[in-house]
């Protein structure tokens, strides 16, 4: 009779030595350096941006924090943190649109959603955002999606419109510039560092 086999390991080996279990990963095993750095390298919009550099999700995150402390100026420290924090799963799983995620067949969002909880458990943020959060969160990264399709993404206002619908009137958003690698890394780590100090 064959021996009966395990199922395999998925490990992420990270830079900082950590060894991140995806399928039941440990707060032990979240390091921000290793957020950083995979979110500075993970293109936005598949990389079909205008620009020397490609538009990270790093950069992506801090926009969306400085969008949500826009539309609830008094957020606390801790739910900036959350916004900051929003999509950093996708330094380990990348950044996945969402017609592509339906197709993978697997409850992707139940896979991203236990990383979610994992890093902020190793943060100390209750695992999930509470509902009125979410909210916030999902409208600031709607407003910064539509800010990127027309900035960098080639889309036209009214096509951009139809897909995000319209920034509320009065938001103000910077223009929008791909910055390199490391200053993107450096910008996340630094926005991280004044929200934990």
């Amino acid at each position: 009779m064959p021996a009966k086999q395990e199922p395999p390991r998925a490990w992420q080996r990270m830079l900082s030595g950590r060894r991140l279990d995806l399928l039941n990963p440990s707060p032990l095993d979240v390091e921000i350096e290793d957020i950083a750095h995979g979110l500075a390298r993970v293109a936005r919009w598949n990389g079909q941006t205008k620009g020397a550099h490609a538009f990270s999700v790093a950069q992506h995150c801090v926009y969306v924090e400085k969008i949500a402390v826009e539309l609830k100026p008094r957020l606390s420290r801790e739910a900036r943190l959350m916004a900051l924090l929003h999509d950093s799963s996708e330094y380990v799983v990348g950044d996945l649109i969402s017609p592509f995620k339906a197709a993978v067949g697997l409850d992707y969002k139940a896979f991203e959603n236990r990383l979610l909880a994992a890093i902020h458990i190793r943060f100390g943020l209750p695992p999930k955002p509470p509902a009125d959060l979410l909210a916030v969160l999902k409208k600031a990264d709607t407003i910064s999606a539509f800010h990127e399709a027309t900035q960098l993404a080639g889309f036209g206002v009214e096509e951009a419109r139809k897909i995000f619908g319209a920034p509320p009137r009065g938001t103000r958003f910077p223009r929008l510039v791909p910055l390199p690698t490391a200053e993107a890394q450096a910008q996340f780590l630094e926005r991280f560092k004044r929200l934990t100090a």
